[in-house]
């Protein structure tokens, strides 16, 4: 066998390593995969040693593919092929009929596009929906990837779920566990939110057709995601391509591209690699954050002085005042004495249960209270707000961005911006005259916040604040610049594999939440563009790490309060110390809320097609509250007629989209579909009068829905576009599936101008451009099918826009001016008509 030289394929992904050998007419002899938890060179050489051990010590000609291949290819003195030529090659060879191929590796996500040349898109900057965000959701699942896809066979109901980001897919999970959603819908709601996710933000607006493919790990392993990808796309069995080997394409790509190149010895190729192997170091380091024992030391003086005063609780008489601040991830409560003095303070994870948790913290104030002091009045803030609220009939709830600033200025009377990291969310809230003047918020991605660090610290053995304390001397701390968490993962297992410490782990990490939160999140371009007065709270400040990392980053000297992660809490107590006005609050005892039970049961609003997953908790008291609902109509509350309480959206609907259109018969001019999206719900009135006058017959697409939106999912072209304009796709889908061939949506550059101190009546650049995006997005547009009208008018005045409708109808239909000025006309006044019955109403 020595004597024998076969073609070899190496792909190295970002979880994964993968080799294929073929023999010269090639037929696959050996093909393994194998996952490299960071250790790839090892791994390597473990599935050489592999295929020696059933092909003998023979000449491979060797190619390198894959995210994590070009550092090895350099080492070992081998050519590198790029992954999507592999995979074309590959494909070409053995499925020349495939038009898309859809690819999920461990961190990367790619579809290739075959017709009309090669084109490939590809995640960037997040890495959900791939083989790691599964793998998140497995764990949070208390199962591995294979438990998901064992479990999703059995499903029967989906729940949206994000894939954007890991952390956000958590929070939506984890309150559906709550509620008791079977683990078989929840595994298969994870795979659909990777469909979506796919389709969604990764095709951009380039439909999958045709004949796909489905390539890559998760994608062979897991049947039950591919069989989403299935049934989303509607591929009918003619026009699947599920290769056997369909996790080992790249590697069989690059195998057959290294017919030519020169071979090389299995027994050299092993012995290189356990070797002493010299490979690029792929991470980049950053400055310490201190860089002795006494610079710390006079960090730590400067911010001692940030301390609020403490009370003993035990010798305290009179009024006091409570705050509980129940977070995504964490509760806090605060009580405070009439001088703002903290008397009592609790901090704790709330598992999933921030009623538990709220009251495990009072029953701690209850055994230290004396008799001598009442709780005067009661507020809660954050995510549990409402929830706790109800449940305690507190006096007062707040939005967290007041309760956050409220006690901002406690320690800053003239701060000016307030950053807040708390375990999910990123908030920055600019002051102006002591007013809230800004707030800017972390929406798609939560990389870097304080539940990633802690989960991280968890799963290197480390409490988060032994974690943070690691990190305060370290002495080259790893640069993970502002990025994915799933990526951050892989960045730190690489540092790893280059002999990274916990410390300059620690410290790294400190660094990039510090980033995330001002260059991706804040969008700074400069970091001293923050204020002058600076507070930083949350409980990811505890760790004086990142406060470090904050000050070294932002060229500034925060203020960072010692209760920095209780502000919000203590923010809610000082709120209910301003309005109290009652002698007692309402607040139900502590005796009482101790002895409170409560359950929880998940139905479906049956209100209106949105159909609202309702969280509806019972307490012994006799009270319920319900969550979950969109509109008050899953509140349980006594119906109100409309001479109680008017709906003036929906009168202004049914006014708006009132006009009967033409019958069939009576429509000489045939029918025309125009989709209810963006300035519709203003200019409709005139359209429907202006073709009726015409002779057509309207035909307007239904009232938004998830299934509209789902209809026009693949032809969005950027996933930052608002999620009015995505809704256009599906509107104008719609009408094409329901056989309108010609479909109106016109370019409004300008609205009417609605009273004359306006300083402007120029439309949102979106709403301008949507039908051009249509236009080149939408498929059965661009392929001609059905015909796409977007002529640019303006209503600057009834005269303006009856001009350019007088040539844009001549052009189309042929159409004499004096009939198009009468529509005009009778659209003018049925405007002004809806207009007048819905100020008057």
């Amino acid at each position: 066998m020595t004597n024998s030289c076969y073609r070899a394929g190496v792909d190295i992904g970002s979880t994964t390593v993968k080799l294929v050998i073929l023999d010269e007419e090639g037929a696959i002899l050996f093909g393994e995969y194998r996952r490299h938890q960071a250790h790839t060179r090892e791994t390597l050489a473990e599935l050489l040693r592999l295929a020696q051990a059933r092909l003998g010590d023979c000449l491979l000609r060797v190619r390198l593919t894959g995210s994590g291949a070009i550092g090895m290819a350099q080492a070992l003195s081998l050519r590198f092929e790029q992954e999507v030529e592999a995979v074309a090659s590959a494909l070409s060879d053995f499925a020349p009929q495939t038009d898309v191929a859809i690819e999920l590796g461990g961190e990367d996500a790619k579809i290739i596009y075959f017709r009309d040349g090669l084109d490939e898109r590809m995640n960037g900057v997040c890495a959900g929906g791939t083989g790691s965000f599964i793998d998140q959701m497995a764990s949070l699942l208390s199962t591995d990837a294979q438990g998901l896809n064992t479990a999703a066979k059995d499903y029967r109901e989906i729940y949206p779920i994000a894939a954007r980001c890991g952390v956000f897919a958590k929070s939506d999970i984890q309150p559906l566990i709550n509620e008791g959603a079977s683990r078989a819908d929840l595994a298969a709601s994870i795979f659909q939110a990777v469909v979506n996710q796919t389709l969604s933000g990764l095709a951009c607006g380039k439909p999958v057709r045709g004949c796909v493919a489905f390539l890559g790990g998760p994608l062979h392993f897991l049947t039950e995601l591919k069989a989403a990808f299935i049934r989303t796309l509607k591929l009918t069995p003619d026009k699947i391509v599920d290769p056997d080997h369909s996790h080992l394409f790249a590697a069989q790509g690059a195998a057959m591209a290294a017919r030519g190149d020169a071979p090389v010895s299995l027994r050299d190729l092993i012995g290189k690699l356990s070797g002493d192997l010299a490979l690029p170091s792929e991470i980049k380091r950053l400055p310490p954050l201190f860089e002795s024992e006494a610079d710390y030391r006079a960090f730590q003086a400067r911010h001692a002085r940030a301390t609020v005063r403490k009370g003993e609780l035990s010798q305290y008489r009179g009024d006091c005042y409570l705050g509980i601040d129940a977070g995504s991830t964490t509760t806090k409560i605060a009580l405070c004495g009439q001088d703002g003095e903290l008397l009592y303070a609790f901090y704790s994870g709330n598992a999933g249960s921030p009623i538990q948790t709220a009251i495990r913290g009072l029953r701690g104030l209850y055994e230290q209270m004396p008799k001598a002091a009442k709780i005067r009045a009661a507020c809660s803030t954050g995510y549990g707000e409402a929830l706790l609220k109800s449940a305690f009939h507190l006096d007062f709830g707040e939005v967290e961005t007041i309760a956050h600033c409220t006690a901002a200025s406690f320690f800053d009377p003239e701060v000016d911006c307030v950053l807040d990291i708390g375990g999910q969310d990123m908030k920055c809230i600019s002051l102006k005259d002591g007013y809230v003047d800004n707030v800017l918020l972390n929406e798609a991605c939560s990389s870097g916040c304080g539940s990633f660090l802690e989960n991280f610290a968890d799963s290197m053995g480390y409490t988060a604040a032994e974690f943070a304390r690691e990190a305060l001397f370290a002495p080259a701390p790893i640069d993970l610049g502002t990025r994915c968490t799933v990526f951050m993962n892989s960045n730190v297992k690489q540092a790893q594999k280059e002999g990274a410490s916990i410390q300059d782990i620690s410290a790294g990490l400190a660094c990039s939440v510090i980033k995330n939160a001002l260059f991706k999140v804040i969008k700074l371009t400069r970091a001293d563009g923050l204020g002058r007065h600076v507070v930083v709270q949350g409980g990811t400040f505890l760790s004086p790490a990142v406060l470090r990392a904050f000050e070294m980053i932002s060229g500034s000297e925060a203020v960072c309060p010692d209760i920095s992660g209780l502000m919000g809490a203590f923010g809610a107590a000082l709120i209910a110390r301003e309005r109290a006005v009652e002698e007692r609050s309402a607040m139900l005892s502590l005796p009482e809320i101790l002895a409170l039970t409560w359950t929880s049961r998940s139905t479906r609003c049956q209100g209106c097609e949105n159909r609202c997953m309702l969280t509806v908790d019972r307490f012994s008291d006799g009270h319920s509250f319900i969550s979950g609902n969109r509109c008050e109509k899953g509140l349980g509350a006594e119906k109100k007629t409309a001479e109680d309480v008017p709906n003036l959206y929906r009168y202004k609907l049914e006014q708006a989209f009132g006009l009967e259109p033409l019958a069939e018969v009576a429509a000489r001019r045939g029918m025309i579909g125009i989709p209810r999206v963006l300035n519709m719900y203003e200019n409709f009135p005139f359209w429907s009068a202006f073709f009726k006058a015409l002779g057509f017959r309207v035909v307007l697409s239904p009232r938004s829905s998830r299934r509209i939106y789902e209809l026009g999912m693949e032809s969005i072209p950027s996933e930052s576009e608002c999620y009015p304009a995505k809704l256009a796709h599906g509107h104008t889908q719609w009408l094409i599936d329901h056989g309108v061939q010609t479909i109106f949506h016109p370019c409004v550059v300008y609205e009417m101008q609605e009273t004359r101190s306006a300083q402007n009546h120029f439309n949102c650049p979106i709403v301008i451009s949507t039908p051009e995006n249509l236009k080149n997005n939408v498929e059965a547009i661009g392929e001609g099918k059905t015909r796409f009208l977007r002529p640019f008018v303006a209503f600057t005045s009834e005269k303006t826009a009856a001009d350019r409708l007088v040539s844009f109808c001549a052009q189309e239909w042929g159409i004499p001016e004096k009939e198009v000025r009468a529509a005009v006309r009778a659209g003018w006044e049925r405007r002004e008509l809806v207009r007048g019955r819905v100020r008057a109403e």
